[in-house]
């Protein structure tokens, strides 16, 4: 069964826009980075959050030579807009919005740690303040869910470590069981050929001391001589 179209449209819950924010914005960067490297382009990507944080990249050396290089190729697209050089290189209004922001902090810290109490802050204030905290929040979620992670490939490793050590020690074990059982087998041979060793010491011992009598005392035949049938020695 066909899918069917997905339609674009903004996302009203703030949490899972920064979320899906996050997410494309990672996707975008990847597929910049591998199209650099399956084609040997050069890229590079500017991205402005919707609360004003810029991310960049370049694939090849850095953005000032990439935006340096533009120039040189373009060079009506600095012409075109003026204005927007002189804003976005204005240093007082950037400093003018830190400082903004810096106060809607503060305020809110002191709202926070009061109860509710430290003063009153204007529906603006309010609603930046509720953005920041949200992004607060992704940010400490997105953390904790590494640090869970990042515990269970750790508990991983160490039930895998733990399981080839005990393999390891009951090869170990297995092995030394059979020494014993062929020291053990070892010994009864050794006894076994012992024995006969010490039967063929005591036959030699006794054919020695046979011979020694047979040696002592000669057949009195030998030396008297032999009769006839007539009963006369015949010398």
């Amino acid at each position: 069964m066909a899918r069917g179209k997905i339609q674009l449209r903004r996302i009203e819950n703030p949490v899972h826009r920064q979320v899906t924010f996050c997410k494309r914005r990672a996707g975008l960067l990847k597929k910049a980075k591998e199209l650099s490297v399956l084609c040997d382009a050069e890229i590079g990507v500017f991205i402005f959050s919707a609360h004003g944080k810029l991310y960049q990249q370049a694939t090849k050396g850095t953005m000032q030579d990439l935006i340096a290089r533009y120039i040189k190729y373009n060079p009506e697209a600095t012409a075109e807009d003026p204005k927007l050089d002189n804003h976005l290189m204005d240093p007082n209004k950037e400093i003018s919005m830190l400082k903004q922001e810096i106060e809607v902090l503060q305020k809110g810290l002191s709202l926070i740690s009061s109860g509710g109490g430290g003063g009153a802050m204007s529906l603006d204030e309010l609603n930046a303040l509720e953005k920041h905290l949200e992004i607060w929040i992704y940010h400490i979620r997105s953390t904790k869910c590494h640090v869970v992670v990042g515990g269970m490939r750790l508990g991983n490793e160490l039930c895998r470590i733990y399981h080839i050590r005990s393999t390891k020690m009951n090869i170990m074990f297995q092995e030394i069981q059979l020494l014993k059982n062929k020291e053990g087998i070892l010994q009864a041979a050794n006894m076994h050929l012992q024995d006969k060793i010490d039967e063929q010491f005591e036959m030699a011992a006794n054919m020695a001391s046979m011979s020694k009598d047979d040696l002592e005392y000669p057949l009195t035949t030998n030396i008297l001589g032999t009769h006839n049938d007539y009963g006369i020695y015949q010398f």
